[in-house]
């Protein structure tokens, strides 16, 4: 077994380590993704918040593991290093797209396992993973890449640059079929009941294909609010719109440091 701080620093990049930090933001990558976009948000963020953006297998500092196949195998990996931490101070969790699922996988299990839940949890860019829109959509990862990447220049969000590149797409392509085989073998039941008292958030991007995003209502008796940013899939990706993510988070997380007081 590998010591804990080494398991933590393989699955946790954090740029701006905050030990007084009030609470934390846990960011969950989307498909085929790394760590650093979220990983910067700790030096934009305020002092009382500390940002852990998490790395899964195959991919920047990983990138000689094997992917995982299972969304079990993220959440067990994620709990057994987080659990610690998540016990010290409060924590709130944000994903878009397979991060959002992520999220709810982790979250749905904290809960049920540990009898833990966030302060808020901010998803984007996703349907809930029961809503009838999710099962229905088509499973991506069977296709051959020339099909992929039509699809992936029809989302957005993609580089032109990376999809111009043969040879970086090579080293691109299996960390984003990996995700997306996960999260389209991912089965979860409806929830009888809200099993999560905190807030809800759920961003999209107003051009992107429709969400099912008032099916994740289900999960929590708090309250769930839905926020609409202009521009398609990778919405978030844009400066303004990261902004108003960034500015909703803070206001939100600094109204727990006043609960907590």
């Amino acid at each position: 077994m590998e010591p804990q701080t080494v398991r933590m620093e393989k699955v946790i990049n954090c740029f701006k380590k905050n030990p007084e930090a009030v609470a934390r933001l846990i960011c969950f990558p989307w498909a085929g993704g790394g760590s650093i976009h979220y990983a910067r948000w700790g030096n934009v963020l305020n002092s009382s918040i500390e940002v852990f953006a998490i790395t899964l297998p195959g991919r920047e500092s990983r990138a000689k593991e094997p992917f995982f196949q299972s969304m079990q195998q993220i959440v067990d990996e994620i709990i057994g290093v987080l659990l610690p931490l998540l016990k010290e101070k409060p924590f709130a969790l944000f994903g878009h797209s397979f991060g959002a699922f992520t999220s709810f996988a982790v979250a749905d299990s904290l809960k049920k396992l540990h009898n833990i839940e966030p302060v808020h949890i901010f998803l984007s860019g996703a349907s809930a993973p029961y809503s009838e829109t999710r099962i229905n959509t088509p499973k991506r990862s069977e296709l051959s890449d020339d099909d992929f990447l039509k699809w992936m220049i029809s989302i957005g969000g993609t580089p032109p640059e990376l999809l111009a590149n043969p040879e970086v797409l090579k080293l691109f392509l299996p960390a984003l079929k990996a995700d997306l085989h996960v999260v389209e073998h991912y089965r979860c039941n409806k929830p009888d009941s809200a099993f999560l008292t905190c807030p809800v958030t759920c961003f999209d991007g107003r051009d992107d294909i429709p969400h099912d995003l008032q099916a994740w209502k289900d999960i929590t008796s708090g309250d769930f609010t839905v926020r609409m940013l202009d521009g398609l899939h990778f919405y978030l990706k844009d400066s303004g719109n990261e902004r108003i993510i960034l500015d909703y988070i803070t206001k939100h997380l600094e109204t727990i440091e006043m609960d907590y007081l």
